[in-house]
């Protein structure tokens, strides 16, 4: 079963976490001196924030799934929809190493499809939409 998935850049991370705990009724089931991420059950979604001094607001929206096969049918209705897709094989991001793809909407509203693979201790790094583009390593963080 999928889940949604949002990620939100925050200016003030201690204060976004007790905002988002207050709202979604509990804990962050990860939290980062960087960076936290909510599993919720109700509703299914995996809510997630990280500091950013470039910008605010909703960094990008997804479907992460639960099997590697599972993210290839989604990957495949990516690339019926016509849009350009960046795939990365082996990405590290928000402490987790897993496999996504990348696409822009018709409104160039950032998508990501990923599964995770595994926990990992660091971020990864981040980087602009253009740079993900150009990149042909796999492995930046938040296209």
């Amino acid at each position: 079963m999928k889940r949604f998935h949002v990620n939100v850049s925050v200016a003030d991370l201690s204060q976004s976490i007790e905002f988002y705990t207050t709202l979604f009724g509990e804990e962050p089931s990860v939290a980062k001196k960087d960076y936290a991420k909510w599993m919720l059950d109700d509703p299914r979604v995996n809510f997630a924030i990280s500091e950013s001094s470039r910008s605010r607001g909703v960094n990008h929206v997804g479907l992460q799934a639960e099997t590697v096969d599972e993210l290839g049918e989604i990957q495949q209705r990516l690339r019926l929809a016509g849009e350009q897709t960046f795939d990365q094989s082996d990405a590290e991001c928000c402490y987790a190493r897993s496999t996504k793809t990348w696409v822009r909407d018709p409104d160039s509203v950032a998508w990501e499809t990923f599964v995770t693979h595994s926990e990992i201790t660091h971020f990864g790094e981040d980087m602009a939409p253009d740079e993900a583009k150009a990149s042909s390593t796999g492995s930046r963080c938040c296209a």
